[in-house]
C-alpha cells in the first residue's frame, strides 16, 4: 500500500461487495466467491494498467470486509480511505444461473459504505489525486452515500481534480426521476463521463449513440466515452470524436466489463494517452474481461492488453 503520504493518481468512491457466484458443481448448491461492487472494479482494472488508485468506502467488521481488504492489497489498491464500520456489515450479493440467464440477488440496505457521510471522506487525499471517480450507484444506495459523493466532488472541483462519472442506472436502487435528476447534475460537474448506452438513453430519452454524445458534452463533461457493449464505444472531446471498434473476443461473462473500459480508460488518460489510444486500450481491456467468469479475476493487466492490441491490425 502506499504510504499516507504519496498522492495516488485515481481515487474510487463507493460500495465494494463479496460475490457468491453459482456454479454448476453439487447441483447448484455450491457457489464460488469472489468480488464486484463497480467502483472496486474500477479502482483494480485502473491499477491492473499501471496507475496508482486508491479507494474510499466504507465496510463491516466482518469476513466479506477482510476478504475486500486482502483484495485490494494483493491488487495494488490502496485503502487507508475504507473506514471499518463497527455496527454495519460488508454488502453481498449472490449470482443464480437459470432457464432466463443469471439472476442477482443484493443484501445491502443498511451496509456500511450506505453509512459514509461526508466526515468520513479523507479530503486532503482527494485533493492531492489526479482524478476522483464515482458512479450512479455510488450515490444511489442511500440519501447519506449520495451526499458524500456530492462532498467528494466539491473537494475534487475545488482543488483542480478531475472528476469522472460511470452512470451505471440501477432502478432497484433509485426511482427514474431521481435518477435523471442527479445524474443530469453530476455530469454538469465532471470531466470525463463514461455513461452506457441504455443508461443514458433511459435518462435522456435519446437513442442516437452521436446524440446522446452530443448531450453529455453539452451539459458539460469535458470528455465523452460512450460504451457501446458489442457495438464499441465513441470517445469524444469538444475537438475531437473516435469511434471506437468492438475488440473481437469470445466472451462467456459481461460482468463488470463497462467497470473494467471505465478503470482502463481513466488510466490511460492519466498516463498521457490521446482519446483514441486510450479509447481502443479500454475496448480491448474490456472484451478481454468477458472471457473469463466473475467481476474481477478476468480482468487483464497492462502487458496483456498490449499484446493483444498488437495483434490486431489498425
Amino acid at each position: 500500500m502506499h504510504s499516507p503520504d504519496t498522492p495516488v493518481d485515481i481515487l474510487a468512491y463507493g460500495e465494494p461487495m463479496v460475490e457468491f457466484n453459482q456454479t454448476r458443481d453439487g447441483d447448484g448448491r455450491l457457489y464460488l466467491q469472489g468480488f464486484g461492487g463497480d467502483s472496486s472494479n474500477f479502482a483494480i482494472a485502473a491499477a491492473r494498467q499501471g496507475a496508482r488508485t486508491g479507494y474510499l468506502s466504507a465496510i463491516g467488521d466482518d469476513p466479506y470486509g477482510r476478504l475486500l481488504r486482502e483484495l485490494w492489497t494483493r491488487e495494488g489498491v490502496d485503502h487507508q480511505g475504507v473506514k471499518t464500520d463497527d455496527a454495519a456489515f460488508t454488502a453481498i450479493y449472490f449470482v443464480t444461473h437459470g432457464e432466463r440467464g443469471h439472476a442477482f440477488h443484493f443484501f445491502r440496505a443498511g451496509s456500511a459504505a450506505s453509512r459514509m457521510t461526508p466526515a468520513d471522506l479523507p479530503h486532503a487525499r482527494i485533493a492531492a489525486a489526479k482524478v476522483l471517480h464515482l458512479s450512479g450507484i455510488s450515490l444511489a444506495i442511500s440519501t447519506a452515500a449520495c451526499d458524500t459523493g456530492y462532498a467528494a466532488i466539491e473537494t475534487a472541483r475545488a482543488a483542480g481534480v478531475r472528476v469522472s462519472f460511470d452512470t451505471n442506472l440501477r432502478l432497484k436502487l433509485w426511482s427514474i426521476d431521481r435518477a435523471r435528476a442527479v445524474m443530469s447534475d453530476v455530469l454538469r460537474r465532471c470531466d470525463i463521463a463514461l455513461p452506457s448506452h441504455d443508461d443514458i438513453a433511459a435518462i435522456t430519452g435519446l437513442t442516437d449513440p452521436e446524440a446522446l454524445v452530443d448531450h453529455c458534452l453539452q451539459l458539460g463533461a469535458g470528455i465523452v466515452a460512450l460504451k457501446l457493449g458489442a457495438d464499441g464505444a465513441i470517445v469524444a472531446s469538444a475537438a475531437e470524436r473516435h469511434r471506437i471498434a468492438p475488440f473481437p473476443c469470445a466472451p462467456v461473462d459481461a460482468t463488470g466489463a463497462g467497470d473494467t473500459f471505465g478503470g482502463a480508460f481513466v488510466a490511460r488518460l492519466v498516463a498521457g494517452d490521446g482519446l483514441r489510444d486510450a479509447g481502443r486500450h479500454a475496448a480491448a481491456a474490456a472484451a478481454l474481461s468477458t472471457e473469463g467468469y466473475g467481476a474481477v479475476a478476468p480482468i487483464p493487466r497492462a502487458d496483456a492488453v498490449r499484446a493483444a492490441l498488437a495483434r490486431q491490425p489498425g
